[in-house]
C-alpha cells in the first residue's frame, strides 16, 4: 500500500466505510476473474484526489495507480450503479445517527448553472441567458438536512422547469417513499399539476417576499443552497470538464461521499450546523 500523504486520501475509518460498499472483486466470485493489480483503497483515493484538487486525469500523482485504469473503475462503478448505492447507503447512516429514519420522506430541489471547459461539447451544453453561463446546469435533490439524493447534469440553456420533469421522474423510481418537494418560483406553473398527477409528488414553491431587498434567507430553499456550496468546495467542481454528463454526475456524487464519510468518521456523535429561524407557519425541520 502507498503512503497516505494527500489530505484527500482516505482514513482507516473512512476507508472502513467505503470498502463493504464496493463490489466483490471478480477473482472472489464463483465465475472467476483475475485479480486487480492495484488495491481498491488506492483508486478510490486516486478519484478522490482528482475531485478535490480538479487535476487533469493524466496529471495524476506517479504514487497513484495509472490513470487509465483509475478512470476505468470509476466508469464501470458508476454504469454499474455502485457510486449512487455507496451515497444513499452513507446518507441512511448519517440519518440515522441523526435520530431520523433513514429513508427521508421530503426534499428540496434547485439547480446550479457552471461553466463548461473546451472538452465539453456542443451537444452536452447550452446557454443560460439568466445567469449568463456558457456550459452546463446541475440539478440537484438533497432531503432537509442536505444530504444529496440525486444528480442530473444538463445544457445550461435548459429550464429548470422542463428539466424537472426528468428529476422528479428519476426521483420517483429511486425513492418510492418521497411525499414533499419544496422548490423555488422557477418551479411553479404547470409543473406542479403534472407532479402531482402522474408522479404522487406535492411540489411546494418558496417564494422570495416582495418587499426583501438584498440577501435573505428562504425557509427550506437554504438547505440545497447550502449543499451546493458544499459541492463547490471540491475543486473539480468549479467548472465542468467531462465530456459525458453521466461522469460529471458521477464526480459531483464523489464529492458528496467524501464530505459524508468525514462527517462518520469524525470521533463522537455527528453534528450539524444550526439551521436559521424561521416564521412559527414553517414546518419544523422534526417533522421530516
Amino acid at each position: 500500500m502507498r503512503q497516505r500523504r494527500y489530505p484527500s486520501d482516505t482514513t482507516n475509518a473512512e476507508w472502513a466505510l467505503i470498502e463493504p460498499l464496493l463490489p466483490t472483486p471478480a477473482c472472489d466470485t464463483t465465475a472467476g476473474g483475475r485479480p486487480e493489480k492495484h488495491p481498491r483503497r488506492e483508486i478510490v483515493d486516486a478519484i478522490r484526489y482528482v475531485v478535490d484538487t480538479g487535476c487533469k486525469w493524466r496529471a495524476l500523482p506517479a504514487d497513484y495507480p495509472p490513470w487509465r485504469t483509475v478512470w476505468g473503475f470509476m466508469a464501470r462503478w458508476a454504469a454499474a450503479g455502485i457510486i449512487g448505492q455507496i451515497r444513499d447507503d452513507l446518507a441512511g447512516r448519517i440519518r440515522r445517527e441523526m435520530g431520523k429514519g433513514p429513508r427521508a420522506v421530503a426534499t428540496v430541489i434547485d439547480s446550479q448553472s457552471v461553466k463548461a471547459a473546451e472538452t465539453v461539447g456542443k451537444d452536452s451544453r447550452g446557454y443560460d441567458a439568466g445567469k449568463k453561463i456558457n456550459g452546463r446546469k446541475r440539478h440537484m435533490v438533497v432531503d432537509t438536512r442536505g444530504l444529496p439524493l440525486l444528480v442530473m447534469v444538463t445544457p445550461a440553456s435548459l429550464t429548470d422547469r422542463d428539466a424537472a420533469r426528468e428529476v422528479l421522474f428519476r426521483l420517483r423510481l429511486m425513492h418510492p417513499e418521497i411525499t414533499i418537494v419544496w422548490a423555488d418560483s422557477a418551479y411553479a406553473g404547470k409543473l406542479v399539476d403534472w407532479a402531482k398527477k402522474h408522479l404522487n409528488l406535492t411540489l411546494k414553491t418558496v417564494s422570495r417576499p416582495k418587499d426583501a431587498s438584498g440577501f435573505i434567507v428562504l425557509p427550506r430553499r437554504w438547505v440545497v443552497e447550502r449543499s451546493l456550496a458544499w459541492m463547490m468546495h471540491a475543486r473539480r467542481h468549479a467548472r465542468d470538464y467531462e465530456r459525458l454528463v453521466q461522469h460529471s454526475e458521477t464526480l459531483i456524487t464523489w464529492a458528496a461521499i467524501t464530505l459524508m464519510t468525514k462527517r462518520l468518521a469524525r470521533k463522537g456523535p455527528t453534528t450539524w450546523s444550526k439551521k436559521p429561524k424561521f416564521t412559527a407557519d414553517v414546518l419544523p425541520e422534526q417533522a421530516f
